[in-house]
């Protein structure tokens, strides 16, 4: 019998100043997300929530997704790939919405490996820099944002557990 723990982001010694990691799966933004994100955010700008508005006093003619819940979505998406072992997000450098999202489009996303280097005050941890860029269908990057975190080294990293024991399939 093979155990398969998922692997869930990476430690330091695993990225690669170069690398790219193609996040899966993409995710289509409904009318319900970005008004949802909006309650939440307290953001009530017509632009995003009121259909009649945007149709008729913006320059899009409907409503635009608002720029935070793409951002978050695409983080969201590099998760597994990328921080999901880190100990911090230290620093988003630049975020950059290129083109407009609106409901009904998918967002798709990679991140590359830009730099990383070892902690001056910690030998159990490195920074790593990445950029990462979303797509939506049409192939038209949506947003570009450039970010760095700081990981583990995998020999320091906090062992993941389990709330209950092994042997959960014994007969």
């Amino acid at each position: 019998m093979t155990i398969h723990d998922r692997a869930f982001g990476r430690y330091y010694e695993d990225f690669e100043p170069g690398d790219i990691y193609r996040h899966w799966p993409g995710k289509t933004i409904t009318e319900s997300d970005d008004h949802l994100f909006c309650m939440i955010t307290m953001n009530h700008h017509p632009l995003h929530t009121n259909a009649y508005f945007a149709e008729n006093e913006t320059v899009h003619k409907k409503n635009v997704v608002v720029g935070n819940l793409v951002y978050s979505l695409v983080l969201g998406m590099s998760v597994p790939d990328v921080s999901g072992s880190c100990i911090a997000n230290l620093e988003v450098e630049s975020l950059i919405h290129r083109f407009p999202t609106f409901h009904g489009d998918t967002i798709y996303a990679e991140t590359r490996v830009l730099d990383k280097a070892e902690s001056k005050s910690k030998n159990d941890r490195g920074v790593v820099t990445v950029e990462t860029k979303a797509f939506n269908q049409r192939g038209e990057e949506v947003c570009y944002f450039r970010r760095k975190l700081m990981v583990w080294k995998s020999d320091f990293a906090p062992k993941r557990k389990r709330p209950y024991g092994d042997g959960v399939w014994e007969a």
